[in-house]
C-alpha cells in the first residue's frame, strides 16, 4: 500500500513537470509567433553633415594644447547658440537634400528587398530639387534579381529624381544592369566595370550514373520544359534551346543598356569583358572618375545629406530562443535519408539559373 501512495506522488509530480514544460513550451511558441507578426523593420536615417562636422572638430581639438581646447570649446559653445538665436530669425531657406542609400549585391541579389523600401521611402519625401547617390558595389548575379534592382532605381528616375551611382569596387554585369539607370556614374579610378554578358552553368552525372548501373527517369510536359538535364542524357537539340535563351537574354541586356545610356557603343562593350574604371570612362561607361566619399564632400557645405538604411530590428531573446529550436527540429530532419537527398538536388538545381 506504501508503495502505490509513493507511485502515486510520484506519478503526480511527473505529470506535474510535465505540464509545466508544455505550457512554457506554448507560450514561447505563442509569443513567437505573436513577434513575428508584428512588424520588425524600421528606417534608419543619419545626417552625414554632422558626421563630417563631428570629425573635423575633433581633429582640431585634438591638435590644439590643452589651454588652447578650453578657449576652443568656449568659443565653440558661444558661436552656436548666436547661431541658434539668428537662425530663428531669419528665414529658413531650403537647402538640396541628397539621400544616400547603399546596394551590396550577393549573386541572388538579396539586397534588393531593402533597396525597394528605402526607394519607396525616398519617394515618399523626394522632391525634384533633391538627389539621390546610391552607393553600389555588386559583381553580378540572377537575371530575375538585378531586373528587379535596376526596376527600382527606374523608379526613381521616372519621378524625376535625379540619381547619382557611385562605383567604388565593382559594378559589373548585374551590377552595371542597376548602375546604368543613373543619370550620372561616378567610379573610383580602379573600380571593375562592364561585364554585359549571360552566363549559364550546369554539371551532369549522366555518365557518372551509368557506371553505376543507376538509372534516372524524367517526365515532362511542354517541347522545352526542360533543355539541359544534370542527371539524364542531353541533347544537341537542348544544348541548342539553351544556347538561344542565353543570347535572346543577352539581347534584353544590350537593348536595356542602350536605352539608358545611348552614348554607348554595342559593338564595343557588350563582349562580356570588364574593365576598370580609367579605360570604362573612355568607353562612356561611366562619366567621371571619382569616390563616393569626394563627392559627398563636395556636396556637404551646399546639401543637406542624409544616410537611409532599411532595416530588421535585432532579434529578441524569445526569438533567438525560439530559432534555436526550430534549428534542432530542421537538425533532426536532416536524419530523414529522402529529405536530405531532396535539399541537395535542390541546391545542385539552383546553380542552373542563369546569371548576369
Amino acid at each position: 500500500m506504501q508503495f502505490l501512495i509513493e507511485y502515486g506522488l510520484f506519478l503526480a509530480k511527473t505529470v506535474t513537470l510535465l505540464g509545466a514544460i508544455i505550457i512554457a513550451f506554448g507560450f514561447i511558441v505563442s509569443m513567437s509567433l505573436r513577434r513575428r507578426s508584428s512588424t520588425q523593420d524600421q528606417v534608419e536615417v543619419r545626417r552625414i553633415n554632422d558626421k563630417y562636422q563631428q570629425m573635423a572638430y575633433t581633429l582640431e581639438i585634438a591638435m590644439l594644447e590643452k589651454n588652447d581646447q578650453k578657449k576652443k570649446k568656449k568659443s565653440d559653445k558661444k558661436q552656436k547658440k548666436d547661431a541658434a538665436k539668428e537662425s530663428k530669425k531669419k528665414v529658413s531657406t531650403k537647402r538640396k537634400r541628397v539621400f544616400v542609400l547603399d546596394f551590396h549585391g550577393d549573386i541572388r541579389g538579396s539586397d534588393v528587398a531593402l533597396l525597394r523600401e528605402e526607394i519607396t521611402t525616398v519617394l515618399m519625401v523626394a522632391k525634384r530639387s533633391d538627389e539621390v547617390l546610391l552607393r553600389l558595389e555588386s559583381g553580378g548575379g540572377l537575371v530575375h534579381a538585378y531586373g528587379l534592382a535596376a526596376s527600382q532605381l527606374a523608379r526613381l528616375r521616372e519621378s524625376d529624381i535625379p540619381l547619382t551611382v557611385a562605383v567604388d569596387k565593382v559594378a559589373a554585369s548585374g551590377g552595371y544592369l542597376m548602375a546604368c539607370v543613373a543619370d550620372r556614374i561616378l567610379a573610383a579610378p580602379f573600380a571593375i566595370i562592364g561585364s554585359i554578358g549571360v552566363i549559364t552553368q550546369i554539371p551532369n552525372f549522366n555518365r557518372l550514373l551509368k557506371k553505376h548501373d543507376i538509372d534516372f527517369e524524367q517526365a515532362t510536359a511542354g517541347e522545352y520544359k526542360r533543355t539541359i538535364t544534370m542527371f539524364g542524357e542531353n541533347t544537341e537539340k537542348g544544348r541548342e534551346k539553351l544556347k538561344a535563351e542565353v543570347e535572346e537574354i543577352h539581347k534584353l541586356f544590350k537593348d536595356f543598356v542602350k536605352e539608358k545610356r545611348p552614348i554607348v557603343s554595342l559593338d564595343e562593350i557588350a563582349t562580356g569583358e570588364h574593365w576598370l574604371a580609367k579605360r570604362a570612362l573612355e568607353l562612356k561607361l561611366v562619366d567621371e572618375l571619382k569616390t563616393s566619399d569626394d563627392y559627398l564632400l563636395t556636396l556637404r557645405e551646399d546639401s543637406d545629406i542624409f544616410e537611409v538604411k532599411y532595416s530588421q530590428k535585432k532579434r529578441k531573446f524569445i526569438d533567438r530562443i525560439t530559432s534555436s529550436l526550430s534549428s534542432i527540429v530542421e537538425n533532426h530532419n536532416l536524419l530523414d535519408e529522402n529529405y536530405s537527398v531532396n535539399k541537395k538536388i535542390a541546391l545542385l538545381r539552383s546553380k542552373t539559373d542563369l546569371s548576369v
